[in-house]
């Protein structure tokens, strides 16, 4: 593993992140508002279609797959053992569960104010404010710092789960109604390290891995074999979020592969196309059964957004590491060095605005044009926001 890719940060995988990450900010605002294109929206669960909204997850379970060779050198050389890097995927894992349930129990349609006893949106604040005190990146001299903020934080946690009330009648406790974005990524990453680990000195045997994980959403949905299938049945969305992941891992290899690296770059790129191609003829044939949908978790979708996502970052490493274009790349940098703050950061600015009654872009402004324009400012605010945090060496690191 030490030597599967190099241990330099690669530029265009940072852009990439940074990216993905704006245009979450920036359509998860523009779901609130009315009167936009259809193009701008997620498609209906049955529309057998797609707009660049519903591509903006799976770039991200892209990126993350991009990634994992990285971090998981990078982490094995920093613990010096194959057991803790295992514990480290583990608790990584269990952090980005925790955070989506929390996340979606504090989903107004879910928490009853009046039996928590405070407003959600304190509630909230409360839960960022733990969540920045336990994974932040601390610079202390003394360590016994970090243990005391890390401390306050995980205790603060576990009041905020206790008091939590949800319901219509105020008697349901915290609990996973559904994982959250960052919980289905969490899924995604632990299955993909376990497979990298498993076959990351073989491309054929880790795209076998996105082959089995297609076919098991396939066979989760073929009545003849959903019945026998039982719980593994009701998992098939991972398998297809694993999936893209997976993808993101390949073309990693192949860019950046140990016996890739030294090849020239045209060579990786027709590699790259090629395995593009795979991808999208495999969607295309399944499509017939499995429409694209979003909603679903289709594997026509999924490999349709995994070949976009191996093409958009083909198009980056050559234009920012090749050409050396990257000047603009420094606007996306603070949320691709620091991606879970910068997503957690539209959740506190609401939660504040809330708690102060402020209506920083009033409702009757929130359709159409004007409000495009909000979102894509509030998106950039969000990036400014970013660098403040990252000035200030506040990171959170999983």
């Amino acid at each position: 593993m030490n030597a599967a890719v190099p241990s330099q940060r690669i530029l265009s995988i940072d852009a990439f992140r940074g990216i993905t990450i704006f245009t979450m900010v920036f359509v998860n605002e523009l779901a609130g508002i009315r009167d936009v294109p259809q193009w701008m929206k997620h498609m209906p669960a049955d529309a057998d279609a797609m707009t660049f909204v519903d591509m903006v997850f799976p770039a991200f379970l892209f990126i993350v797959g991009m990634s994992i060779p990285f971090a998981l050198k990078n982490r094995l050389q920093k613990a010096g053992s194959f057991r803790l890097l295992q514990w480290h995927i583990i608790w990584r894992t269990l952090g980005l569960l925790l955070l989506g349930v929390f996340m979606v129990n504090g989903e107004g349609s879910y928490v009853n104010e009046a039996a928590m006893g405070l407003p959600v949106s304190l509630w909230l604040l409360l839960f960022y404010t733990c969540v920045i005190l336990v994974w932040n990146v601390y610079y202390f001299k003394n360590s016994i710092w970090n243990v005391v903020f890390r401390a306050i934080g995980v205790t603060g946690l576990i009041v905020l789960a206790v008091l939590y009330r949800g319901g219509e009648d105020g008697t349901e406790m915290l609990q996973p109604r559904w994982w959250g974005i960052l919980g289905l990524i969490g899924w995604a990453y632990l299955f993909a390290c376990i497979f990298y680990q498993l076959f990351r000195k073989n491309l054929w045997a880790m795209a076998g891995m996105i082959a089995a994980c297609t076919l098991m959403y396939v066979f989760a949905h073929i009545p003849s074999t959903k019945e026998h299938m039982g719980w593994w049945a009701a998992q098939a969305g991972h398998a297809s979020h694993t999936s893209i992941v997976l993808c993101g891992i390949v073309l990693s290899l192949i860019w950046f592969g140990e016996k890739k690296i030294a090849k020239p770059f045209f060579v990786r790129c027709r590699q790259a196309l090629l395995f593009t191609a795979l991808l999208l003829i495999a969607g295309y044939c399944l499509r017939p059964w499995f429409k694209i949908s979003k909603i679903y978790a289709t594997p026509s979708w999924g490999l349709y957004s995994a070949a976009a996502g191996c093409l958009l970052f083909s198009f980056l490493y050559w234009l920012t590491d090749v050409k050396k274009i990257s000047g603009w790349v420094s606007f996306f940098k603070p949320a691709a060095t620091n991606p879970l703050l910068t997503y957690i950061i539209p959740g506190i600015l609401y939660a504040v605005f809330s708690l102060l009654h402020v209506s920083v872009f009033p409702y009757s402004m929130r359709y159409g044009l004007p409000g495009i324009i909000w979102s894509a400012f509030f998106a950039v605010g969000v990036m400014y926001i970013a660098a403040g945090f990252n000035k200030l060496k506040i990171r959170l690191q999983l």
